[in-house]
């Protein structure tokens, strides 16, 4: 890309970058606003380029930290197309490639890709930003890609239980748990419920996907019980001690469609 752009959104040029380019595409020291912006948009190409993101681990960590977009990164790692490397520095955030070099500045409510044509200037950056990226430590994402997530549980649980998932992860904006949306644990123990799940099932299979431990599930459980979220009844088995059924206990929660039981459980989650 040599020529500049002003467009309305990070999100517009990065897509303009992205299919500028069939080379490596460094993104250096972007901000939260445009690692989000930047896996949205590779999500929704047929077929991204390779990018290699040089970010501050704190923006990383903080970006990584919801899961709808963690799970959507690991997607696109798992496929070869995005990688992540720690990289503490003051640069400009910056789109480079072997053949251009593109500034992105914000100013009002427009964003720009400042373009440079120097050859000598861009072979350099390309040179220092590769060789950055081969000595900077690999960013750890450790949140399970959400093609696995929804293959894993189908087969299972049932189409339902996936379907359900589907719906109420998509229902969600962010999928943090902090208030702005319920986390993974809480969604994959509500859809339990909706389908009268056992608890030992759906920890097991949180655990062995990679979601969370089994521990973290029991407790997610227990808070959620105590809220009246979900209630559970003993189920006896041949061996060993009886096992949980999960139910939903709110009665709006009961037949409740995916947006529904989102916005009931994160009122009820978001009052105490």
């Amino acid at each position: 890309m040599q020529s500049n752009l002003l467009e309305q959104t990070v999100a517009d040029v990065l897509r303009e970058a992205l299919s500028a380019t069939d080379a490596a595409l460094y993104v250096v020291n972007p901000s939260e606003a445009t690692v989000e912006e930047l896996v949205h948009v590779m999500a929704g190409l047929e077929s991204p380029p390779t990018v290699n993101v040089l970010a501050a681990e704190r923006t990383l960590k903080d970006v990584m930290g919801d899961f709808k977009l963690a799970s959507t990164a690991a997607d696109l790692r798992d496929d070869g197309s995005l990688a992540m490397r720690t990289y503490e520095s003051d640069d400009n955030t910056l789109l480079v490639t072997e053949g251009s070099v593109v500034a992105v500045v914000a100013a009002g409510d427009r964003v720009a890709g400042l373009a440079t044509d120097d050859a000598e200037f861009i072979e350099g950056a390309h040179a220092q930003y590769t060789d950055t990226w081969e000595t900077a430590q690999e960013f750890s994402l450790r949140t399970p890609a959400i093609s696995t997530v929804r293959t894993t549980l189908e087969e299972d649980l049932g189409p339902d239980a996936a379907d359900d998932f589907d719906a109420v992860l998509g229902s969600l904006q962010t999928a943090r748990g902090n208030g702005d949306g319920l986390d993974e644990v809480t969604i994959s123990l509500l859809v339990a419920a909706k389908n009268e799940e056992l608890l030992y099932d759906i920890s097991k299979w949180g655990e062995d996907v990679g979601i969370a431990s089994k521990a973290t599930f029991s407790r997610t459980k227990t808070k959620l019980e105590d809220l009246g979220l979900i209630v559970t009844e003993k189920v006896p088995i041949d061996v060993g001690r009886p096992r949980l059924r999960l139910m939903l206990g709110d009665d709006r929660l009961k037949g409740a469609d995916a947006e529904q039981l989102t916005s009931v459980a994160q009122s009820i989650l978001a009052s105490h």
